[in-house]
């Protein structure tokens, strides 16, 4: 026996049985559930709610995690942010990421740089609350430009943020979401582009206009994190979406967060309830 294989051996006793026993290419489903705060949009922006409520509510539903949109944080001061990591620790809800508003369709190299700044800045934010993982948005054709053009601009912004990342250990998703990140083709495109291990697609299904779960498919493999809707667009209208159809899409290829995302008229506070615990039955259900 020489010594590459002796010390294989060696790691490989050191594993469980189980673990040793599944191939390489083979994994088991690891899929989470979320509670995403812009589910709580209206009291969080009345002030009827706190960030630490939608903490408290995650895991009074038994729900893993919570995703912080940060449209609403009365600052970034730590004063602020070190109690609501204390306290989601003590709730045992992991602040596993934000969302922030972001625009990556800079035309000019120095306004890519000061976009690129308001992502680290936020990055800071993301450490500081123990999250590891930052949502962001393609943005918005700009006048008198073309949609390569624009998509083009996003990816150097894209590529410079997804460095910043990188020193950081945090992890980028752009979401599919209107703009220059209205198909699955573009979003998966700019991915490709930065070719950074830092940067994936935040996964809305009910974002796309149409074609959701071709275009939820063509998406999969570049997931980082998944915003979970209760309709999605197919046949060129809204419909109930199949949740069963998604687990079983999502379980071979993901491994993370579905974060329930509300966006309805209904409140929030008796809307969400239910669809979580049909979600988690989902979860628990054999394939």
């Amino acid at each position: 026996m020489n010594r590459r294989d002796l010390i294989r051996q060696i790691s490989l006793a050191a594993l469980p049985v189980a673990a040793q026993s599944v191939p390489a290419a083979e994994t088991k489903p690891r899929l989470k559930t979320s509670i995403c705060a812009y589910s709580y949009r209206e009291q969080l922006q009345s002030g009827s709610m706190k960030y630490d409520d939608v903490i408290r509510l995650a895991a009074d539903l038994g729900v893993d995690g919570a995703e912080l949109t940060t449209y609403w944080f009365p600052d970034t001061s730590d004063s602020f942010l070190f109690p609501l990591r204390r306290f989601a620790y003590r709730q045992a809800v992991d602040i596993h990421g934000i969302g922030i508003r972001t625009n990556m369709c800079r035309p000019t190299p120095e306004l890519q740089a000061a976009e690129a700044a308001n992502v680290q800045q936020w990055i800071t934010v993301a450490e500081k609350l123990g999250a590891r993982y930052v949502r962001v948005f393609g943005g918005r054709v700009p006048k008198d430009a073309t949609e390569d053009q624009a998509v083009g601009w996003a990816v150097e912004t894209l590529r410079r943020c997804a460095g910043i990342a990188a020193e950081r250990g945090m992890i980028l998703g752009i979401e599919d979401d209107g703009g220059i990140t209205l198909t699955a083709a573009r979003v998966v495109e700019m991915v490709r582009k930065v070719d950074s291990p830092w940067l994936g697609i935040n996964l809305d299904v009910g974002n796309f206009r149409d074609n959701a779960y071709r275009q939820i498919e063509i998406c999969l493999p570049y997931a980082v994190n998944v915003h979970f809707k209760p309709e999605v667009m197919e046949g060129g209208k809204r419909q109930p979406a199949d949740w069963e159809r998604l687990v079983r899409m999502f379980a071979p290829v993901y491994r993370g967060y579905l974060s329930l995302e509300y966006e309805h008229t209904e409140n929030a506070l008796t809307a969400v309830p239910p669809l979580i615990a049909k979600l988690q039955h989902i979860l628990r259900s054999p394939a």
